[in-house]
């Protein structure tokens, strides 16, 4: 299973994010300050400091989490490719905002010590893609390991798992206030599914976007974004969802 053809044709902000967000872990990491990354319980009662709050967005805390974190944005561009850039970069503004709420919430009212210091990088926007991923995107094959049943979305799943619990409770509070908002967002909660950012910034996010590598990508279905993504066994009709679930582009 894959998100459409390989690369990031008609996926500029999400790759703009997948740079960012391994700029600033190789660089954060150089300085040694990775340790530093990710919301407490402290910075809810003291000082929050800016750089930390938004290092922790983008940059992941360790290589392991860098590599799955990497591998999920990727795939989920996808949904890049269907709802258009614009939208695209609304889903990812509310994911980051409300799943951090969550988490300012969630620390002041358990005051964990335990919880001292959350996992940081792009956990809220990775795990609420697994709402529309979970209910939107279909199962294209199934087979079974050992007796036990798998399909192709399986991948994605243990990716996700593995992301989750690689830092226990400071990874599961993060990815978990992640997928609540991936369901607020799926409930349209103050009509956000129908809201754009003026067009002269995703213009800016797609000029700034690097050019593909192997020159002209395929283009896209003029009647339907999600030209590139695989039919599924010639079953387009199974993609509708995708299109009631995002409103009209």
């Amino acid at each position: 299973m894959n998100g459409g053809p390989s690369g990031f044709h008609n996926a500029p902000v999400t790759k703009i994010f997948v740079i960012a967000s391994s700029l600033l872990t190789i660089l954060i990491g150089v300085r040694g300050r990775s340790s530093k990354l990710g919301l407490s319980y402290q910075d809810i009662v003291g000082k929050l400091h800016i750089w930390r709050l938004f290092a922790s967005v983008f940059a992941f805390s360790s290589t392991p989490e860098l590599m799955f974190g990497l591998y999920l944005l990727y795939y989920f561009r996808v949904f890049e490719r269907q709802i258009g850039s614009n939208k695209y970069s609304v889903f990812i503004l509310f994911s980051v905002i409300v799943s951090s709420l969550f988490e300012i919430v969630a620390l002041a009212f358990l005051k964990d010590p335990s919880l001292n210091l959350l996992a940081s990088g792009p956990y809220g926007l990775i795990f609420s893609s697994f709402v529309p991923f979970y209910y939107d995107i279909p199962v294209s094959t199934r087979f079974r390991i050992f007796g036990i049943n798998f399909s192709d979305k399986s991948f994605v799943y243990i990716a996700g798992l593995q992301l989750l619990l690689s830092s226990w409770k400071r990874s599961i509070l993060p990815g978990v206030c992640g997928v609540l908002a991936g369901a607020l967002y799926r409930l349209n909660l103050f009509g956000i599914r129908k809201m754009k950012f003026p067009e002269f910034l995703t213009s800016f996010f797609s000029r700034l976007s690097w050019p593909t590598v192997g020159g002209s990508p395929p283009s896209a279905s003029s009647g339907n974004v999600i030209g590139s993504i695989p039919s599924y066994r010639g079953k387009l009709c199974s993609c509708r969802s995708y299109y009631f679930y995002y409103g009209a582009i």
